[in-house]
């Protein structure tokens, strides 16, 4: 159980566990309905105890975020726990495959903004603009 600056324990409650994971109590909230985090039962009187155990599983989630994983993909690869890595393997070459479409993606559109900008400088004196020309079809 995690401790206090005088050494004594402190029960892990929700808005603990949410501090020490970094995220809001919603976001537990949220992650226990769709099943990425148990819930524990609650006492007749008082607060549900998380297990230490749940902030590392927070932190994981959050880091899977981060690198771009959805929580579906998150729950796949929090159930690969105890697996060999090749799962794992298989679903972190499929983000990467879709996150480098998307880089590709980004790279066109950059490139098309860039070039209406620069169709928008050289057109400073007319009437119409290229960039508005340009989505509305012209």
């Amino acid at each position: 159980m995690p401790k206090n600056p005088s050494s004594k324990p402190v029960r892990l409650t929700i808005s603990h566990l949410a501090n020490m994971a970094g995220v809001g109590v919603e976001t537990i909230r949220y992650y226990q309905r769709i099943g990425l985090l148990h819930e524990p039962k609650k006492p007749m009187q008082g607060y549900r105890v998380y297990p230490e155990t749940a902030v590392s599983r927070l932190r994981f989630i959050q880091k899977a975020k981060t690198l771009g994983f959805t929580l579906n993909e998150i729950a796949d690869l929090l159930a690969l726990e105890n697996r060999s890595c090749g799962d794992a393997q298989q679903i972190a070459q499929r983000k990467l495959e879709v996150i480098q479409s998307r880089i590709e993606d980004l790279n066109r559109i950059t490139k098309v903004l860039n070039d209406l900008l620069a169709a928008c400088a050289d057109n400073r004196h007319t009437d119409s603009c290229p960039i508005i020309d340009a989505l509305a079809g012209k």
